[in-house]
């Protein structure tokens, strides 16, 4: 029985990467912010169209604490997940000088802290066992940054760097680490953007379209299927955009 866990699952990508992982097979762990209905309408979901486990839990990715109790209490009824997908991200659209140290502390928290803290929790049980994947879900600005999301971009781009600096040191241990580096995803973290706006971000993109979570969603998938060679990967997925 392999587990799953995805921080940001009750909507969105995150939503999109538990209905494709209990299509596979796999048992989750789910955990969200602020959503819980959203969320144990997810897992009920799940339960009755593929027969799978869902844990959930509702809580803050960027709070050690929490993470740590969250850990705790997965691994006391798993023995520990399998896969460990770090989703959960937040994002603004603003000019440097227009953003709060708290609102900078805030998207490093949540978007790159979250990773160590998550990692801290479930790797010892996965280094136990020899095996593993962690999967983070990244963005196109961490590689080349995006005007007005300076914090963003930087959460991202430290992201890509703790993947590949992980992944070097889990190798050893049969533990796989890459990230999806994603364009533009239509979902609610872009509810912020005008129409117009959309539609210009579009018509740059070669593949003529935004991309979906069923689109990140098959990319992590390919990756859990992939050999333990491949690691240490930033795999974009953004229609040709960059």
């Amino acid at each position: 029985m392999a587990y799953a866990f995805i921080s940001g699952a009750s909507r969105g990508i995150g939503k999109g990467i538990a209905y494709k992982l209990a299509k596979e097979g796999y048992d989750l762990v789910l955990c969200c912010e602020k959503n819980g209905k959203a969320l144990l309408n997810v897992s009920d979901d799940i339960r009755s169209r593929f027969g799978r486990n869902v844990l959930t839990y509702v809580g803050d990715i960027g709070d050690s604490e929490f993470v740590s109790m969250m850990g705790s209490d997965v691994i006391s009824n798993t023995g520990g997940v399998d896969v460990l997908i770090n989703n959960a991200g937040i994002a603004k659209i603003g000019l440097l000088t227009d953003t709060s140290p708290e609102e900078w502390n805030r998207i490093i928290s949540v978007n790159l802290s979250s990773c160590y803290y998550t990692a801290r929790a479930f790797l010892p049980a996965m280094i136990r066992k020899k095996c593993g994947h962690i999967i983070n879900i990244s963005s196109m600005w961490g590689r080349v940054g995006a005007s007005c999301e300076v914090a963003y971009s930087a959460s991202k781009g430290g992201m890509d760097a703790f993947t590949r600096a992980l992944s070097k040191e889990l190798a050893p241990s049969h533990i796989r680490v890459n990230a999806i580096s994603c364009g533009v995803i239509d979902t609610d973290m872009n509810a912020e953007l005008s129409t117009e706006d959309m539609e210009a971000l579009k018509n740059e993109i070669p593949a003529d379209r935004l991309g979906t979570p069923d689109d990140v969603a098959d990319a992590v998938y390919a990756l859990l299927i992939s050999g333990d060679y491949l690691t240490g990967q930033i795999i974009g997925v953004e229609g040709g955009y960059i």
